[in-house]
């Protein structure tokens, strides 16, 4: 069962967060922290049990709601205020982790986006990389309908190495879509999950389910885990 604690957030807030302890030995030295998407707690489905899949292939992670979500509201805060969260949240594992462990963020959808504007933002200001990677599943390129509002100018001022996970009939932006924005990227890895849509789902009949789609992706994440060191 994962350990629930809470992320002080300003100085009359929290917001609760859930750890996952990496099962087994042999694996990569490594945690990550998966933030959800718009319209879910840190206790959806797809969250849990992707953490429970990357925990038992020995990677810790971390999970946690803005605070929009822990106050049972729709509607996400304002941009500062997410990336304040999220900020305050690798802080502390930060310091719950143990030291010279790598640590790696991001999330479905809104939340890796959110976690790549935290990571941009440090590196724009001239400070050290918050997190030592950046892991996106379904990185949200653009809304729905509308390629030219794109959520990518800030990608490529981020120094540390990042997985895009996405699925081909992504409406938030399909893998064609983000290979342009990551030839600016350096450090930048797509894996694509034929068929898939934003929320990774494969149609037609003799399709892989749901788990092996989603233990497909998480073997993905730790091979590049042990590729980027």
């Amino acid at each position: 069962m994962p350990e629930p604690f809470t992320v002080p957030v300003g100085a009359a807030e929290t917001v609760s967060a859930l750890a996952y302890t990496g099962a087994g030995t042999g694996g990569p030295e490594a945690a990550i922290i998966l933030a959800p998407g718009a319209g879910a707690p840190q206790t959806h489905p797809f969250l849990t049990g992707f953490a429970h899949g990357l925990a038992s292939r020995g990677i810790g992670v971390v999970t946690f709601n803005f605070p929009y979500m822990e106050r049972g509201r729709r509607a996400p805060d304002p941009r500062a205020r997410l990336e304040a969260c999220y900020g305050a949240v690798i802080e502390l594992v930060r310091k719950r982790e143990v030291a010279g462990l790598r640590l790696l963020a991001g999330g479905k959808s809104m939340g890796g986006r959110i976690a790549s504007q935290v990571v941009a933002g440090a590196a724009q200001a001239g400070s050290s990389p918050t997190v030592d990677g950046l892991v996106f599943l379904g990185y949200p390129l653009h809304p729905p309908g509308r390629p030219d509002k794109l959520r990518a100018a800030h990608l490529p001022s981020i120094p540390v190495p990042m997985l895009f996970v996405q699925g081909s009939r992504d409406t938030f932006g399909t893998p064609d879509e983000l290979r342009p924005v990551l030839t600016a990227c350096p450090r930048a890895e797509l894996h694509v999950v034929e068929g898939g849509d934003h929320s990774f789902r494969v149609r037609g009949k003799g399709t892989p389910s749901p788990a092996e789609v989603h233990a497909v992706m998480q073997d993905a994440i730790l091979d590049w885990i042990g590729r980027n060191p």
